[in-house]
């Protein structure tokens, strides 16, 4: 809503927990026409398009999650260097305390590297006001703009008052020819780039200063507590205080300043705080940046108080900040013991809950391509211990825990392979696998396949091409159908494109079809070079969603012994233990068949199963 407050014309990104619901949102609303809002290839593709909006002068904003990031930054640094003449604000989101299971990376590490502004909000009425002011800061300083939030404030509802949006500015676009700003042609040119973009963020410092982001309070009492608070951290300073107070800490000359830009460095605050206070407490999730900042400054002014963060051993560089952080902070600084029972109650839900695995959803098809695999090698004479499946981002990474156990690791979007060639090089003798979604293919897994093909490397690649970017909201992607894909576009068939790479060997397989897919693993795992199969059936949940199921599963109930083998080996949810049989969930059962193949007694039959 902020974004469209600033009427900006064009919007990108790549699904990534927890900022996918930006795009999301914005699809389905009605926009103006000459609004273009779309889900990328990938994150550095996606900030390209967006940039190119904002060198023709539009305001562009672009998407990604804190691993996108990396994807994105092989471009974001010339971008910087370059700067840009429309608006280009670049929302990301990290992760403290790793909900997404992704790495507890910290981005405003990129901002600084970059040389770029970066504003933090700390609640949901912050963003929609903070996504319009770094519009303007990136037109009047010209230079693109992060804006950062965390997991705890992307995933937040609150409500909040807002203007009606604005249709794009109406701009001309921009064509500016100068190879001195939009190249890197020799070492004059970068260097000069570089001077450029310091001097953005020293302006980007005077204009922040002026707009008064940064939110000094200082006690009218000098010789107290310094509070510095970061971002998302400042939503748990009330509460925070609060069980500080009833741990019997006075707070009568506490001082607080609420950083909202990590990056330029709010020098001229933290010093008048510094002067006023005896002992500064720093509180910002994941790394030290403002802390360090502090201590600089503390340096250079002769401040001789305590500094209490993560540089002193108080907190530690990994996970999220709650109100106990805020309280155990505010009792440090003041040699108060902080009460535990009391200052912990936010962590009782979280200690009863029942643990459970992470496992695949009823119906999906990957549970079809992992059975398959481990049948293949079963047939082939070998175990899984023996056999290197390389993993990827994605559902298809939940291959890795019970009752498949068959994916080893994961690195990055598209890795797998790159990482199945070095298993092949460094000599191992059985065969090896990579496996994928098709997302993850098309983001970054072709150029790990075209270097296979290329170095005649001899691995399976198998493709799990459920025509949907399903673990982040089930966003559409290049192997969408077409009936369902995002307006104005085109499905790219992962089986042609493979084809016309020139793999040794190809293969389509159903994973519904267990027998048929076993035949087709065992047969690629069989031949030389490189082999790719493509397993092909739509994501359940988005089939469901259109009234569509694959059959009808039935018990006989005089033939199960409840052996459980159904659900020992393909561990659906759809399916439960009754008293005399199993129980078959109508309502979660997609119907694939799964559970009857495996069945040895006949006790399970589906019907209308093509």
């Amino acid at each position: 809503m902020g974004a469209l407050r600033a009427g900006v014309k064009v919007v990108t990104g790549y699904p990534g927990t927890p900022t996918s619901g930006l795009i999301d949102f914005l699809l389905k609303l009605e926009l103006d026409q000459n609004r273009f809002v779309e889900w990328c290839t990938n994150e550095k593709v996606a900030l390209e398009v967006a940039t190119g909006a904002a060198w023709a002068g539009q305001r562009a904003l672009c998407t990604m999650k804190m691993s996108g990031l990396n994807v994105a930054y092989d471009s974001l640094i010339s971008v910087a260097y370059s700067g840009c003449n429309g608006g280009l604000v670049i929302y990301v989101a990290d992760d403290p305390g790793t909900h997404a299971g992704m790495c507890e990376q910290d981005s405003r590490g990129f901002a600084l590297m970059a040389d770029l502004p970066i504003l933090e909000p700390y609640s949901v009425g912050e963003a929609y006001e903070l996504v319009q002011r770094a519009f303007t800061l990136s037109e009047q300083t010209a230079t693109p703009v992060f804006v950062r939030l965390v997991t705890a404030i992307a995933n937040s509802r609150a409500p909040v008052e807002v203007e009606s949006s604005k249709p794009p500015l109406e701009r001309k676009a921009l064509l500016e020819r100068d190879i001195t700003k939009y190249t890197k042609a020799g070492s004059v040119i970068c260097m000069a780039q570089h001077q450029d973009v310091i001097a953005r963020l020293e302006k980007a410092g005077r204009i922040i200063q002026k707009m008064c982001l940064n939110k000094l309070k200082l006690a009218p009492k000098t010789g107290g507590i310094g509070v510095i608070v970061v971002g998302g951290v400042a939503s748990y300073l009330e509460e925070g205080i609060e069980i500080a107070v009833r741990s019997g800490c006075s707070i009568d000359s506490l001082s607080v300043l609420r950083v909202v830009t990590s990056n330029p460095f709010p020098t001229s605050e933290v010093q008048k705080l510094l002067h006023h206070c005896a002992a500064i407490l720093v509180l910002e999730e994941l790394e030290p940046y403002i802390e360090q900042g502090i201590y600089i400054e503390a340096q250079g002014s002769g401040f001789k108080g305590k500094i209490i963060g993560k540089i002193d051993g108080t907190f530690n560089r990994f996970g999220e900040y709650n109100a106990y952080h805020v309280a155990r902070g505010i009792c440090a600084s003041l040699n108060v013991s902080i009460e535990e029972s009391d200052a912990r109650e936010s962590y009782l839900a979280e200690q009863q809950a029942v643990p459970r695995p992470i496992t695949v959803c009823a119906g999906c098809p990957h549970r079809g391509t992992y059975l398959a695999i481990n049948k293949a090698i079963k047939r082939l004479g070998m175990k899984k211990e023996e056999v290197m499946v390389t993993g990827d981002i994605g559902c298809t990474i939940l291959g890795m825990n019970p009752p498949f156990e068959t994916i080893w690791n994961e690195l990055s979007m598209g890795a797998s392979i790159g990482l199945a060639q070095g298993f092949v090089y460094s000599g191992v003798e059985t065969p090896v696998i990579a496996t994928m979604g098709d997302s993850t293919f098309f983001h970054g897994g072709i150029p790990g396949l075209i270097n296979a093909i290329h170095h005649k490397v001899s691995l399976t690649l198998i493709i799990m091409d459920n025509g949907w970017t399903s673990m982040t909201g089930m966003q559409a992607n290049p192997s969408t159908a077409d009936a369902f894909q995002q307006p104005k576009s085109q499905r790219v068939d992962i089986a042609k494109l493979v084809a016309a790479l020139g793999v040794s060997h190809l293969f389509e397989i159903d994973p519904f079809d267990l027998v048929g897919s076993t035949n087709a693993i065992q047969h690629a795992l069989d031949l030389p070079g490189v082999k790719v199969v493509v397993s092909r059936q739509e994501c359940t949940i988005q089939a469901m969603r259109r009234g569509i199921k694959a059959g009808r599963v039935s018990i006989v109930p005089e033939n199960c012994n409840l052996c459980k083998l159904c659900l020992i080996h393909t561990g659906c949810p759809a399916i439960k233990i009754g008293k005399e049989t199993i129980v078959i969930d109508e309502a979660t059962c997609y119907g694939c068949g799964l559970c009857v193949e495996v069945c040895n007694r006949q006790a399970l039959i589906i019907e209308g199963h093509s």
